[in-house]
């Protein structure tokens, strides 16, 4: 089940004007972590990931052990998922190495 906002199709009409080319320059991609609460339907999941590959953001992993993935992506598509939060907030962390120290 889909639910489209108002929001919702002018985010999506954004994110399409940004895929055509000469309409933008290419935009900086960064490397990210995106996460959803466990109770998170499936197709807001991948509702996220279409957009970022409508934006020209690849996919570069999805996890199995929670709900999410890693992806680079232009900054914009990724305010522009998290503002889609209103029932399932994603979390977007930069993706980087962690060093544990003793």
């Amino acid at each position: 089940m889909l639910f489209i906002t108002k929001f919702t199709k002018l985010a999506l009409l954004a994110i399409s004007l940004f895929s055509i080319p000469g309409l933008s320059t290419a935009a900086p991609q960064k490397s990210v972590i995106v996460s959803y609460p466990d109770d998170t339907p499936n197709d807001v999941v991948q509702q996220a990931m279409d957009a970022i590959k409508n934006a020209g953001g690849t996919i570069t992993h999805e996890y199995k052990l929670i709900k999410g993935f890693a992806a680079k992506a232009p900054a914009q598509v990724l305010v522009t998922v998290q503002a889609w939060g209103n029932d399932y907030h994603a979390v977007i962390e930069e993706d980087q190495v962690v060093n544990a120290n003793n």
